[in-house]
């Protein structure tokens, strides 16, 4: 099965992943996590869900496919521009326009946190 079929399948899950951009590691309570908060992408959690559940379901190496789509990864600024480099590749094999946009905002988050020294990004998985 290629990508783009499976980011297809993958859309039944109801899985959603929601990207925080912190200015600290985040705490592990959400509650004093809002101390370091600085802007989240919450608009595509399903979608950025879909495209990287593929991933996963595929085996393709690389930091996006660490993301726990269950629960949090926190990634510092190395590993975010590690995993922006991967985006468009991932976009290019997206099936629609919502799963785009989800990497677009996810890509929009990761720069931010490269040029933010000692920020961290958390995506929180359901």
């Amino acid at each position: 099965m290629d990508l783009q079929h499976l980011i297809a399948a993958c859309m039944m899950t109801g899985v959603g992943i929601d990207v925080e951009l912190h200015s600290a590691r985040p705490a592990r309570n959400w509650e004093k996590s809002r101390a370091t908060f600085l802007r989240g992408s919450h608009g595509h959690a399903d979608a950025l869900a879909d495209a990287l559940g593929a991933l996963h379901y595929l085996g393709v190496p690389g930091r996006l496919t660490a993301v726990d789509l269950y629960g949090d990864t926190v990634m510092n600024e190395q590993e975010a521009e590690a995993a922006l480099a991967e985006v468009p590749g991932l976009r290019e094999q997206c099936t629609d326009e919502r799963q785009r946009a989800a990497l677009d905002d996810l890509a929009a988050v990761l720069r931010e946190c490269v040029n933010t020294a000692g920020s961290y990004v958390r995506f929180a998985g359901d």
